[in-house]
Formats: C-alpha cells, structure tokens, sequence
C-alpha cells in the first residue's frame, strides 16, 4: 500500500492534481487511440516510484493524462504480463493507481487469437465473460481492505451497461458486423499454443485467447470498478485456420483493426 501511495503522490504532483475519470490500458499494437487523447502531462513509467517497466514490443510503456470524448482520462500506453517475469501484484499495480487517482471505468482492449470459427482477422469482440488460466492471481496472500473485501464476486466481471455502451456506439459507426461478443481465456504464455490446446480452449468455451487482461480485471472487480474490455482478433485459431503465426502479421492485424477500437472507444467515453 505504501508503495501504491507513493506512485499516486508523484502522478499527482507531475499532473498538477489532475483527476481522470475514466481509465483505460491499451493493449499489444494498439497504440493509436493515444493520438486522439489531448495530452496534458505524459510520465514514462520509468520515473513513477515502483512501477514496473514495459519489456514487451509496440508497449510505449507511459502513461497519459489528458481528455478524450469529453472525458479526463488517464492512458496506461503499454501493460504488464506474467510471462515477463513480474509477480501479479506488479502486473496490477497501474489499475491500482488509477483507482487512486480517481477513475470510474475502465476501459481495456488486447489482441487476441480468435477461437471461435465464425471470427475473422481484425474483428473486436466485446468480452461478456472470460476463463482464467494463469497460474495465479493478483489476490492471492493478504487482502488489502482498504482496495476491496477478502472475496470478491465475479458473477459479472463486464459491466452490462458499458457493453450495452458499446453495442450502441458500434451500431452508430457503421460496425456492427464486425463487432462480436465472446468469451476471453488469459492463459500465461509467452509460447502460442499448439494445435491440440487450441481445441481443448475452445472446447472449454472460449472465443478467443490471449495472454493478459484477467489479472487486471480481477484487480479491478476487487477495486469496485465498472470494466470494459475489448479484444482485437489478430489471428486465427479455429481449425482449417491454423497456420505458423509470424509477429509482423499480429501488429498488421491489430493496425487494421486500430482505427475502428480507436472509434469505438472514443464512442463510448462520450456516452459516459
């Protein structure tokens, strides 16, 4: 906790006390929507006391306070995975802060290998729900009262009104086709998957599958805030589709898909 306070203090005083309302993590090649924001004060995560540093490729690792859609937002412009070695309590650190600072909602997109056949590369899925298969999390150990209660429940992870937010902005840009709903998995990576483990994920149910944003959902339902997340399918994974994935080919499908996340999103801070 001590350390969460002191990482406030000096966002705080970087900023001149600005207050976001609404905070949001912009997940693997994603960047883009960080043009749109109306910068205020910009902090590499480098100076913040505590904070882990991004390791991980098109992860700009800085964080941006200013307004988008009307709305002071803070920006988390790179995120945290288990695979890079942080313990849990690290990877959710920023959602912490951001709670401390102010926000509301929050607000997560990722890239994301779409499981489910009807998917096609560069669509977004809404997520309604997820299955988490990471080897811990980020409330194992003492709770900490003053973020949220021992056990917190998880009935609804997403918050039916911002899905209902953002089905109404995906109607009004023109994106409803290409707008999907699904079940997320979070399993630990940094490996993709062979084709076998494919099968058994979706067999499990799930839509698509990634590497992060569990962690810090849970972290964020502990902290009492209302969640959106939005995954980009940057490839696929459904049998008769499988093929070597090659990194280049994820950023171009997550750069075809930046425009329409970076509309929607704005979208729906305005609705807020």
């Amino acid at each position: 906790m001590q350390n969460l306070h002191e990482a406030t203090a000096y966002i705080k005083a970087q900023s001149n006390g600005f207050k976001p309302q609404v905070g949001i993590i912009l997940g693997t090649g994603l960047g883009a929507l960080a043009k749109e924001v109306e910068v205020e004060c910009e902090i590499n995560y480098a100076d913040i006391p505590h904070f882990p540093l991004s390791t991980v490729e098109s992860h700009a690792g800085r964080l941006l306070l200013g307004r988008l859609g009307g709305k002071n937002v803070a920006v988390l412009q790179g995120r945290f995975h288990y695979y890079e070695g942080y313990t849990m309590e690290q990877v959710v650190m920023p959602v912490r802060v951001l709670k401390l600072l102010g926000i509301g909602p929050l607000l997560v997109s990722n890239a994301a290998g779409g499981l489910n056949p009807d998917f096609n590369i560069a669509d977004l899925m809404l997520i309604d729900d997820h299955i988490n298969l990471q080897p811990t999390n980020p409330l194992i150990g003492p709770n900490h009262d003053e973020l949220g209660p021992r056990f917190p429940d998880m009935f609804a992870p997403y918050d039916a009104a911002l899905l209902a937010h953002a089905e109404a902005a995906a109607q009004d840009l023109g994106q409803a086709s290409s707008t999907r709903h699904g079940v997320y998995v979070s399993v630990p990576g940094p490996m993709l998957e062979t084709p076998a483990e494919y099968r058994y994920l979706r067999t499990i149910g799930a839509d698509a599958v990634g590497m992060s944003t569990v962690p810090e959902v849970i972290a964020a339902r502990h902290l009492g805030l209302p969640v959106l997340a939005v995954s980009v399918i940057t490839d696929l994974c459904a049998p008769g589709h499988l093929k070597p994935v090659v990194l280049a080919d994820i950023f171009a499908a997550a750069a075809l898909a930046e425009p329409r996340l970076t509309a929607l999103i704005k979208k729906v801070i305005e609705q807020l």
